[in-house]
């Protein structure tokens, strides 16, 4: 899942991967664990990745496809794009790699928040005054402490704007046994190679509690005197009003 956006709204992407601790042999008939207390060399890893992205990213500039605009404009000469990324072949790159602490369930919901948010939630904005945005911001050098940032209108608009998804993009991809193509046929075998029986149907839940879970607010409670709200009635779905007829009395 590509993630774009820290708590200030700064472009910082980065990938966050769920990868399972083993996989299906390549003749379909067995599942492969990794060895236990051990998953993979991250050094190895960290470089692998390195490497095919310095390819890919060199691939993309031979052909005319990247754009380097702003401070980047002088790396459109091949000489300083081939000596910038030399020069990142040669750093370390970081894959940071770790097991759940408190189990998968704890990493999806984590990882949940984030699929289909924006870069800031409607709760974090504080005021809009004189064409400055305010917003709450947790400064993790400092422990995570609460902050608030203001920024000028338009370059909170621009730091936001950063982390839109272009047309025709997925912020989510899957891959292996759960890519699109086959991943019911996939997941059955999963299943069958480690004997373990298809996950409880669960009933779809009342739109009332998982629109609780989002903002984390009662929306059945009201925000002013803190009273339970009531149905009293329903509007039914009307279609939209007809413009007026337009008469031409010349």
């Amino acid at each position: 899942m590509l993630h774009t956006w820290g708590q200030a709204l700064h472009h910082h992407p980065h990938l966050h991967c769920i990868v399972p601790g083993g996989g299906i042999s390549p003749d379909q008939t067995r599942w492969i664990a990794c060895r236990p207390g051990f998953f993979l060399p991250v050094r190895v890893l960290s470089r692998r990745f390195r490497d095919l992205f310095l390819h890919r990213l060199r691939a993309v500039f031979a052909g005319g496809q990247l754009r380097l605009p702003g401070a980047l404009t002088a790396l459109a000469d091949p000489a300083a794009f081939a000596a910038r990324a030399s020069e990142l072949g040669r750093a370390e790159w970081v894959v940071h790699a770790k097991p759940p602490f408190a189990g998968p369930e704890q990493v999806l919901g984590y990882l949940g928040r984030y699929t289909h948010r924006v870069a800031i939630a409607n709760s974090r904005l504080v005021g809009l005054d004189d064409g400055q945005v305010s917003f709450t911001w947790k400064d993790y050098r400092q422990d995570g402490k609460t902050k608030v940032m203001t920024l000028a209108a338009d370059e909170f608009i621009r730091r936001f704007l950063q982390h839109a998804v272009p047309d025709g993009f997925h912020r989510i991809r899957h891959i292996g046994f759960l890519a699109n193509g086959h991943r019911t046929e996939k997941l059955a075998l999963c299943r069958d190679l480690l004997a373990a029986p298809p996950p409880e149907p669960t009933p779809p839940r009342p739109w009332q509690e998982r629109l609780r879970d989002l903002p984390g607010q009662d929306v059945e409670v009201c925000p002013c005197c803190g009273g339970r709200m009531l149905t009293i009635g329903t509007i039914p779905p009307q279609p939209p009003p007809r413009p007026a007829m337009w008469c031409d009395s010349s």
